[in-house]
Parts: C-alpha cells; structure tokens; sequence
C-alpha cells in the first residue's frame, strides 16, 4: 500500500500538487495539501512538483 505523507510544516498551500496530480490524490484543507493516498498510482510527480518538498511518496 502507498502511503503518502506531507511536511505540513514545509506545505505552503501552493496548491501545485492539487492541479497537477494526474489522480486528483491531494486537496487543500486549512491551506495545507492534504493527501488520499488510495488514489496515489505512485508515479512520484508530486515530490519533484512540489517546490518544499513537504511531499513523500512511499510504497
């Protein structure tokens, strides 16, 4: 099972990861990414995406 975890510390709420994600996995919540990670087909765009670098991906 993928997990997906976000620094919400080092989230900015740039909302980059919730327009470009090509599963709809992350949304904004409070102003922090907030991920399904059910949905995460583990392509790991989001990590190279994000320009904190609050998001990992892993299997």
């Amino acid at each position: 099972m993928t997990e997906v975890r976000i620094n919400v510390e080092a989230c900015d709420g740039c909302g980059k990861c919730v327009a470009e994600c090509p599963n709809g996995v992350f949304e904004l919540v409070n102003g922090k990414a907030k991920a399904n990670a059910a949905e995460c087909m583990t392509c790991y765009y989001c990590e190279t995406l994000c320009p904190k670098l609050a998001i990992k991906v892993i299997e």
